[in-house]
């Protein structure tokens, strides 16, 4: 049965701990991933995987590795579609105030306390931090107690303190988690999810939340900051950049695969969407592999 709702997932650090870690090296079963939030921040780390980043508003595939900061309450699904050889994902969860209420307060947590202020919107980092950051982040599960919370003090320490990194909802909402919205935007986001390699009519969509269609394109739009037209379109690119990265199939496939019935209006989307063509975005994944 599919999860409608964005789930309150509560969480349980271990006995004496503040803080949870985990981390697993299996294949990831991406049917198992679901729209949840939690009022913990979660870093992420993946060493070597694919998968979508679905982070409030902001959607995108990534090939290989990424270092993601979620912001409390801020709703996202799971990421690895699967991982590869020796591919690990590594999350840790903690609290704001994991230190204390005052700990968080004091002005050398300054900096700390901005970096959680900007993951509200989830905060991508790039690839100079991600290489300092990530083998640390992985060895966390080696340590225990105060050694441990130390490890975690130093690593937030240094994401704090760079600039190598991205707002991925820098220019739109990151979907408040009201428990009202939050369900239909879900049932939203899974039916395009599931259903965006076809036509998806506004009777369809809108059925489904059961609204009128012109109720439902004021909501949608009031609520995420963008229309239903540009959801889908964005659905349909972020697969494509899939299927560029990951086959080898030709782009005018690529285009009709992915659920675009006109080449030249996939190629309009692909640009607005990545800011660069399908063909200019396929031969720097060439360049970046050879």
């Amino acid at each position: 049965m599919i999860n409608k709702k964005p789930t309150l997932e509560k969480l349980s650090p271990s006995f004496g701990s503040s803080i949870l870690v985990r981390q697993h090296a299996e294949k990831v079963d991406k049917n198992n991933a679901f729209w949840h939030f939690h009022p913990e921040l979660e870093l992420v780390y993946v060493n070597k995987g694919q998968g979508k980043t679905h982070i409030g508003n902001h959607l995108s595939y990534f090939n290989n590795s990424q270092l993601i900061l979620i912001g409390e309450n801020l709703p996202h699904n799971g990421f690895a579609d699967r991982l590869t050889a020796n591919g690990t994902e590594t999350t840790i969860q903690f609290k704001a105030d994991f230190l204390g209420n005052d700990f968080i307060n004091i002005p050398e947590m300054a900096n700390v306390s901005a970096l959680f202020d900007r993951a509200k919107k989830g905060i991508k980092f790039g690839i100079d931090i991600k290489a300092v950051v990530g083998p640390k982040i992985m060895k966390l599960v080696q340590y225990g107690g105060l050694e441990q919370l130390l490890k975690l003090l130093n690593i937030l320490n240094l994401l704090a303190n760079t600039e190598n990194y991205t707002v991925l909802n820098a220019d739109g909402l990151a979907l408040e988690t009201n428990p009202q919205d939050s369900a239909k935007i879900s049932t939203i986001y899974k039916y395009v999810n599931a259903n965006f390699q076809s036509h998806i009519t506004l009777d369809e969509i809108a059925d489904k939340v059961s609204m009128t269609v012109p109720a439902f394109c004021r909501y949608f739009k009031k609520t995420t900051g963008k229309t239903f037209t540009q959801l889908v379109n964005e659905h349909r690119v972020v697969h494509a950049t899939k299927l560029l990265n990951e086959s080898q199939m030709s782009i005018a496939d690529i285009c009709f695969e992915c659920g675009f019935n006109n080449f030249s209006h996939f190629n309009k989307q692909f640009n607005e969407i990545t800011g660069k063509s399908a063909s200019s975005y396929r031969k720097e994944i060439k360049h970046i592999i050879q």
